[in-house]
């Protein structure tokens, strides 16, 4: 079978050959050009690895990072909405370099009363305004949100003077700080609260006018330390409201002092439980500590109603210890319900916590602990074992913000109780988002404010294979016989941005401030392009393995896109500089498609441009080997007495030689194929993409087959492929399942299918027509 099969091949190859070289004409003369290959590797785009970054994506043997550890004091005053704090920040400098100054963040400044952030983009007058947008902005004082930092101080006592700017406060120290020295220094300070449901703060509180509460949910409220790295020393780049942040590990000790009747949970082991819970929260606490299977209710609903209208005039300080986090948040209310529940992770247990108001019930009390613990589950199993004691869901009207152990997420249902399923399932992706945070950025801590997919695209792509593992576990969640209905990370969810208007669309490897949309350009485009990687282009076993790699090399540590884009080749052994250019470095998009078939039966008598060849060279027949020919069926060579024949049937040569070069039972095997096809793939699109091709025979049989995407690296915009078989072919399609985010699927069959035009659909739509 084998001599058949090389035999054949050979003949054919030798057909091709000849017929390119009939064809070939002398070329103009035309200017050489730069490298355009696709397939090209990315030395170009990529920084030269070094001792702190190595050729592999792995840190190397001169990595370091720097250490901010805080210890803080902090006053919520609720009458007046206002925060007050002092501490003290020791800076562990272990970098190679002497720093002359340090750099902090006072992200509050953004909304100081003289902030620049709202004079940086254009507007014009718009065609209708809602009225409370329209009030804000012509009729009030703008709200001013600004740190006010009463002072910076050394150890001694002695005070550091400081430049702010804008968002960024520079302190200069009295000599440089040198490599593998610490510097300790105090600050004070404090700022108004926002209101986050009125101007869309990341921290602030929301007001509960029926019955005179807030509900805090409070992070950006210190000043904190910015990032020095070997990629770009300080990253001191100003906090315009996308770009979200960078930050350095450490550990924390955070005193909060709020009114005696507020529940507060924060980043952190509490400390001095038994002082802020009573002896039956204490009870229920313990309780928790050993329910895996639902949660238990530290404070109940009725008890936070009652706490509504208590109003204590008294305080209480919750004492929290972190170790090891890049950040600090913390809720407090005296709304909140409080429910907790233990989950197993590896070896240990952590607690999956919620609080919330009796306006998020019933949908919280039955769903936000669950998603929370089913996220650590499922981020863990695809990464690395969720290193913290507990992870944290609060309850905050349209939020969805991030910060390790704790988050806020929306979904709301309406006064009476229900809740429409779009109201549930955006509940349960947004806490599974945001709980997935803790893994990207807040341990892969990569720089949100230079590359925001790294941590918006990694974690969108994390969690549509966790909220499509929580169909699985929970179907009774989810309508029968569907599966969760993810916004994101679908290939089809993509299509519309990647082929909109390039003029609003930016590369993934852009600023966050610099994107136009930055919902389908840091979130969603970075998830559908990592969705596809691991499922059609490397597999689950080869990216799972490379995605695991880079998760925990790089946990605890400050990674960069090359990092993870070496990374995951480095594990993987498969080539993807093409796929990273394609999807992350330009807006390309993806297009492939059927351009034209063509039918050809086998003869033993040359076709016409064979005939022409042969006499331009003064050839005969006899002067080459023994040949086989490929008539084109809309060729006039083409004899319809061949259809339906095998090829020995219709080349004597062909046969002749079989017999002499098999055996009786060696040709009794032989499946002798009747039909051949060329056929030519057309790449419109930028991208290129693994070909993937359904054939359909006229017997009902079809046959898949996946080419590599390398089979676009000589010829970017079409290819053609030979195909063999005993069956007629009866249709051809392209990305029959969808996998590629192709942009245009009406060129992705043969024959190709008829399109409606929107009329014609409007009229199916119909009732009766």
């Amino acid at each position: 079978m084998y001599q058949v099969k090389y035999c054949i091949a050979s003949l054919l190859f030798l057909f091709a050959a000849v017929v390119t070289a009939q064809n070939e004409k002398a070329p103009e003369r035309e200017p050489g050009h730069y490298n355009q290959n696709k397939f090209k590797q990315l030395y170009e785009e990529f920084s030269t690895p070094n001792t702190y970054r190595s050729a592999s994506g792995a840190p190397g043997p001169n990595y370091y990072q720097q250490q901010a550890d805080y210890k803080m004091d902090i006053e919520l005053d609720d009458k007046n909405a206002k925060i007050y704090g002092e501490g003290t920040i020791t800076y562990t400098n272990n970098s190679p370099d002497d720093l002359e100054f340090l750099w902090l963040q006072l992200d509050q400044n953004v909304r100081a009363k003289d902030s620049k952030s709202p004079l940086r983009d254009g507007d014009a007058v718009p065609m209708a305004e809602q009225l409370g947008n329209f009030a804000k902005k012509y009729f009030t004082e703008p709200f001013d949100g600004g740190f006010v930092i009463e002072y910076v101080k050394d150890n001694s006592g002695k005070a550091l003077p400081y430049t702010i700017n804008q968002t960024m406060m520079r302190i200069d120290i009295p000599e440089p700080l040198k490599s593998k020295e610490k510097l300790s220094f105090s600050l004070k300070w404090w700022y108004n609260i926002p209101e986050h449901t009125v101007n869309r703060a990341r921290s602030g509180y929301e007001s509960f006018p029926k019955d005179g509460n807030r509900a805090y949910v409070i992070a950006q409220f210190f000043p904190r330390m910015a990032v020095y790295s070997d990629v770009e020393g300080w990253q001191n780049h100003q906090f315009w409201g996308s770009g979200e942040f960078a930050l350095p590990f450490g550990d924390y000790e955070v005193n909060i002092t709020v009114p005696a009747d507020h529940i507060l949970d924060a980043t952190g082991t509490l400390q001095n439980r038994k002082d802020v819970f009573s002896k039956e929260m204490m009870r229920r606490y313990e309780m928790a500590k050993k329910s895996y299977d639902k949660p238990v209710l530290i404070v109940t609903q009725a008890e936070a109603e009652a706490a509504e209208k208590s109003f204590s005039e008294k305080k209480k300080t919750w004492k929290f210890k972190a170790e090891n986090v890049r950040d600090y948040g913390f809720a407090t209310s005296r709304k909140f319900i409080w429910d907790m529940q233990a989950v197993k992770v590896g070896n240990k247990d952590v607690m999956a916590v919620s609080l919330y108001p009796k306006e998020g019930n019933p949908l919280w009390e039955e769903y936000s602990t669950k998603a929370v613990a089913h996220t650590l589950k499922s981020y863990s199993s695809h990464t690395f074992d969720y290193p913290y004691p507990k992870a944290i869901s609060v309850h905050a009207k349209n939020q969805g913000m991030e910060y390790p152990m704790i988050c806020w997420n929306y979904g709301r249902p309406n006064e009476d109780g229900t809740y429409s399923d779009q109201v549930k399932y955006g509940m349960i992706s947004v806490i599974i988002h945001e709980v997935g945070h803790n893994f990207f950025p807040m341990i892969v801590n990569s720089d949100e404010r230079q590359w925001g997919w790294m941590d918006e695209g990694l974690d969108t792509f994390m969690q549509y294979m966790a909220e499509q593992e929580f169909g699985e576990k929970y179907p009774e969640a989810i309508a029968p016989n569907d599966k969760y209905p993810s916004r994101r990370g679908d290939p089809s969810k993509i299509v519309p941005y990647m082929s909109g208007d390039q003029s609003t669309i930016a590369p993934i490897m852009s600023n966050p401030e610099n994107v136009y949309q930055l919902g389908p350009n840091a979130y969603g485009k970075p998830a559908t392009a990592l969705n596809i990687l691991r499922e059609t282009v490397m597999g689950r076993e080869l990216f799972d393995h490379a995605f695991k790699t880079y998760s925990h090399r790089w946990m605890f540590k400050h990674p960069t896109p090359e990092d993870f884009f070496r990374t995951m080749e480095d594990a993987s052994a498969v080539d993807l500089d093409w796929y990273w250019r394609g999807w992350f470095y330009t807006t390309d998009y993806v297009d492939i498609g059927v351009k034209g078939l063509k039918k050809y039966y086998v003869s033993d008598k040359p076709n016409k441009q064979m005939r022409e060849y042969m006499a331009a060279r003064n050839l005969t027949e006899k002067d080459l080997l023994p040949l086989v020919y490929l008539i084109d069926e809309e060729s006039e060579d083409f004899d319809p007495n061949m259809k339906g024949k095998s090829p020995t049937e219709t080349s004597q040569p062909l046969k002749e030689f079989m017999m002499d070069n098999m055996t009786a039972d060696e040709r009794a095997k032989v499946k002798e194929p009747k039909y051949f096809y060329e056929v030519t793939f057309e790449k419109p699109g930028g991208i290129p993409m693994p070909l993937i091709v359904e054939y359909s025979y006229a017997d009902g049989s079809r046959k898949n087959i996946t080419y590599p995407p390398e089979i676009w690296r000589k010829n970017d915009a079409e290819v053609k492929v030979v195909l063999s078989s005993q069956n007629e072919l009866t249709g051809i399609v392209v990305d029959p399942k969808a996998e590629t985010a192709d942009i245009d699927t009406t060129n992705n069959s043969w024959p190709k299918k008829e399109e409606k035009s929107d009329f014609d659909k409007f009229k199916g739509n119909i009732k009766g027509k």
